[in-house]
């Protein structure tokens, strides 16, 4: 599926401190000549959103634009061009300043600040800066040096799908069998505090702008784990980011802070026959307290319990603890080898894919959440056959 749009911008809204310019649909000029870095025709983990041209210049005279689409989850900015000053800046951030993504030059030079957020490639010109939650991002150059020098150009953006647009799309690759048994996270906080603080190290995976996985650190350094079929390319690694710590304040109150995003860094090991892959990320230190998981490297075992936390549906995170109704039968292993799977009765979705499968014995991952059906059961990797592989790469001591 390509992802990306040619048709005309629609509900751009342009607004400025200076006086406005109305941003029209992107010409044949506005937009970046350069190649695409990342393919989406293979990607199989649910679509978030489209790509959409614009073409709108911030300088002296034009200090701010709001990008906007009305009902989209998020918005993500794309600089083709940055050239900034001494001890001028550029934010992107939401209305509210929730959250704020401030970059003092292009990243893409090796100039980036020692504050500048995380950022990600696209194309062979220009950087993401991290989405935004909501419908609105803020762009505002703030001039210290007087402006004369500092100006940026923006050439395209993304717009996250709504819920019933990515119902619409979803691959179906992942199923709630009967009854929904998911929660917020939160719901567990007292009744289950290991499961709710090992769902911790769990994260949302935003793939190039549009496509939704879930992915969670894994040992005691700067690692991740996801499917190869959401991220098996060193470009994809480079186009993602990851949100730690999106989930309901409250069970059930569907208001999930922003938490915090950082970007993928390097891809270090991939398999299309296990559907993993191994990476890093940047800025880890702002995400190391969120803890992690470790691995239960050895076969699972008919009927022992199980849980998985992910980002199903792409929305706030939730655990899958029992198999349907709230303090029923714990979620199980229905079928421990079903070739390099195990087979499990746990509710995933769409936007599962990636996530971690623990056993409530050991509350270590166990497999690798990838694919499912009803009613034949969701099913994982077997972590002991992905272990050897990467076994070098990770930490995995207590």
């Amino acid at each position: 599926m390509r992802l990306l749009r040619t048709a005309a911008l629609a509900a751009l809204l342009v607004l400025a401190c200076a006086p406005a310019a109305v941003a029209a649909p992107a010409g044949p000029g506005a937009m970046d000549t350069g190649a695409p870095t990342v393919d989406d025709t293979g990607f199989a983990g649910t679509a978030a959103g489209e790509e959409r041209p614009t073409d709108l210049t911030l300088d002296a005279k034009q200090t701010r634009v709001v990008i906007s689409h009305p009902g989209a989850p998020y918005v993500k900015v794309h600089f083709h061009a940055l050239r900034l000053a001494p001890g001028d800046h550029v934010t992107v951030a939401d209305p509210t300043g929730r959250e704020v993504h401030t970059y003092s030059a292009d990243p893409t030079l090796g100039a980036a600040g020692p504050a500048d957020s995380s950022y990600t490639i696209h194309r062979t010109r220009g950087f993401g800066a991290m989405s935004v939650d909501g419908d609105t991002a803020v762009v505002t150059l703030h001039l210290a040096s007087g402006g004369s020098f500092s100006g940026a150009r923006i050439d395209r953006f993304w717009r996250g799908f709504t819920a019933s647009e990515i119902a619409a799309r979803s691959v179906g690759t992942n199923a709630v069998c009967g009854t929904e048994g998911r929660r917020d996270v939160v719901c567990y906080r007292t009744s289950h505090p290991t499961e709710f603080a090992r769902a911790g190290a769990v994260a949302r995976l935003l793939r190039n702008g549009s496509g939704f996985c879930t992915a969670w650190r894994v040992g005691r350094t700067n690692r991740a784990l996801t499917n190869n079929h959401c991220v098996s390319t060193a470009a994809a690694v480079a186009s993602m980011e990851m949100q730690f710590e999106y989930q309901c304040a409250t069970c059930g109150g569907n208001n999930p802070g922003a938490g915090v995003k950082v970007s993928g860094a390097q891809l270090l090991r991939t398999s299309a026959a296990l559907d993993y892959t191994l990476f890093s990320v940047n800025n880890f230190a702002t995400v190391e307290r969120f803890g992690t998981l470790l691995l239960d490297v050895r076969a699972a075992v008919s009927g022992e319990r199980i849980y998985i936390p992910g980002h199903g549906d792409a929305t706030a995170k939730r655990l899958s603890i029992f198999d349907a109704a709230q303090n029923g039968p714990y979620c199980t292993v229905a079928n421990p080898s079903t070739g390099v799977n195990i087979a499990y009765n746990c509710d995933t979705s769409g936007g599962n894919s990636g996530s971690p499968v623990l056993a409530a014995s050991s509350h270590r991952v166990i497999a690798l959440h990838h694919l499912g059906s009803c009613p034949n059961n969701n099913q994982g990797v077997k972590i002991n056959l992905i272990y050897p592989e990467i076994s070098s790469l990770i930490d995995n001591t207590a």
